[in-house]
């Protein structure tokens, strides 16, 4: 574990997230005082920002995640080609 004061965690920022990174805990001080703790991610924790912000959103109950039908997630619908959408378009801007 060590400790680092703001003025010198502001100008080695990414040294010491890079120690938080690999294992060590880091306390920021400000005038002797412990105001904060950088640690490592917990285990499990996703490394992708989007993932722990869903996570995050569902642990306080803000979002739900959706509930699939039994049996697992329903067939994807045909999907028209692409030379009918674009009759269908051509039709629509009818001769514009």
């Amino acid at each position: 574990m060590r400790s680092v004061g703001l003025k010198v965690l502001k100008n080695k920022l990414s040294e010491y997230v890079r120690l938080a990174a690999g294992g060590e805990t880091v306390l920021v001080t400000d005038r002797d005082r412990v105001v904060a703790e950088l640690v490592p991610p917990r285990e499990g924790r996703s490394p992708l920002l989007a993932d722990a912000m869903l996570a995050e959103a569902v642990r306080r109950g803000w979002v739900t995640p959706a509930a699939f039908p039994p049996g697992g997630v329903p067939p994807r619908a045909p999907v028209a080609p692409l030379s009918d959408l674009l009759k269908e378009l051509e039709e629509d801007r009818g001769g514009r």
